[in-house]
């Protein structure tokens, strides 16, 4: 395909492709798709090599969010039968996050619910971070807590914070179909704060939603603009007893193509396999390595992955390799712009994601074919299970 040869050209040279070409990508046709994964692989590998690195995720504080999002089981009104808890003390925070590391982790990513902290949650999570980092100090450590306020992010950054995680989900344009409490600018807003606090800004999207091809370009052209260090891609998991319960969208086919179309419009970006991994794409992860550099090992905040195990061996079976935590994550041109921020060293601000876009001629649109958005897929409620262990409960963590 032309279309490929073209979008590894401009990711071999860091930069973009036009919307039409990134739309194309999501309407290639299934017989092609090993050619879309291998030109994605080849992007892939020439920033970060066969290196994936190996993040871990503690829920601080779970359930009874205010916030209404609709993909979320942690939400206002959620019936989703989610476990339910308030702040984790700092050691047991630091006990779950050791689990993490002893299975690879280079990266703790801390979460708890709610609209945004307040400065005596940004305390706790200070500590929290002191905690963590008195027994495992090379770990970098990303925040996850909702909307900031001002000063908040120099707060977590003084803390010992690395990054920030703040995701935009969707397009500007449908954001108000799955959240009312909250809108897109917020999101953006906390980021830019994140960015200028000097912590590495971490925002990526949803699929599965029931959004169009169009949405999805926008939100990853939107997060180009915005200009992460990093870009978690995830996969809509349909709890029972939320709004979305029934956004049954993706295959593992039309999973792979958001993945690559992600990799294209951010060549040289961290891009992260996220939550719904083993719900939507199955049997198909490996391939997924072959676009994503990064992961998330083990279970995530209300849903339970994969063994960690699985995970290591998936990678390795693959013929990957883990990121060590001696190994700078970004390539060496965004790092250098971006002194300071977790997945490097030093202070300031992050260079363009992919550098200059070129605007060549648009390639003839290309109609959508099986998996493309609005065709139900078979629900696969049997995949979907409700976190169990770890944090929260007496059970030893999944990592």
């Amino acid at each position: 395909m032309e279309l490929l040869n073209t979008l590894v050209d401009k990711g071999l040279r860091g930069q973009t492709p036009s919307r039409e070409e990134a739309l194309a990508v999501l309407r290639s046709p299934d017989e092609s798709l090993l050619e879309v994964v291998a030109a994605a692989g080849r992007v892939r590998r020439r920033w970060f090599g066969r290196r994936v690195k190996l993040n871990y995720l503690v829920n601080l504080k779970s359930g009874l969010c205010p916030e209404d999002c609709s993909y979320c089981s942690q939400r206002l009104g959620s019936k989703a039968e989610i476990l339910k808890y308030t702040w984790l003390k700092p050691e047991e925070a630091a006990e779950a996050a050791s689990a993490g590391v002893a299975g690879g982790a280079k990266r703790v990513c801390l979460v708890a619910s709610g609209r945004g902290p307040t400065d005596r949650d940004v305390e706790r999570v200070s500590k929290t971070i002191a905690a963590i980092k008195e027994s495992n100090g090379d770990v970098e450590i990303c925040a996850c807590l909702g909307l900031l306020s001002a000063g908040q992010a120099d707060r977590l950054r003084d803390a010992g914070a690395d990054a920030y995680n703040h995701n935009l989900n969707t397009s500007e344009a449908t954001y108000g179909d799955i959240c009312t409490t909250h809108d897109f600018s917020d999101r953006v807003d906390t980021v830019r704060q994140a960015q200028a606090a000097g912590l590495s800004p971490c925002s990526g999207l949803i699929a599965g939603m029931g959004e169009s091809d169009e949405d999805l370009v926008d939100v990853a052209f939107a997060l180009r603009e915005l200009n992460p260090d990093s870009v978690p891609v995830n996969f809509l998991i349909p709890f029972e007893g939320t709004p979305l319960a029934k956004e049954w969208h993706l295959n593992p086919r039309r999973a792979l193509r958001v993945l690559a179309m992600v990799r294209f419009v951010c060549p040289d970006v961290e891009v992260r396999l996220a939550a719904g991994r083993e719900v939507h794409l199955r049997s198909l992860q490996p391939l997924a390595l072959e676009i994503a550099n990064s992961i998330f090992l083990g279970d995530y905040l209300t849903s339970e992955g994969q063994a960690g195990q699985a995970d290591l061996d998936m990678i390795a079976d693959a013929g990957f390799e883990v990121e060590g935590t001696d190994t700078t994550t970004l390539p060496a041109h965004r790092a250098e712009a971006a002194e300071g921020c977790g997945s490097h060293a030093g202070g300031g601000g992050c260079g363009p994601c992919g550098g200059g876009a070129s605007t060549p001629e648009a390639p003839e649109p290309v109609p959508a074919t099986v998996g493309a958005a609005g065709e139900d897929e078979p629900a696969r409620t049997d995949l979907v299970a409700v976190r169990r262990r770890g944090t929260g409960t007496d059970l030893p963590p999944n990592a």
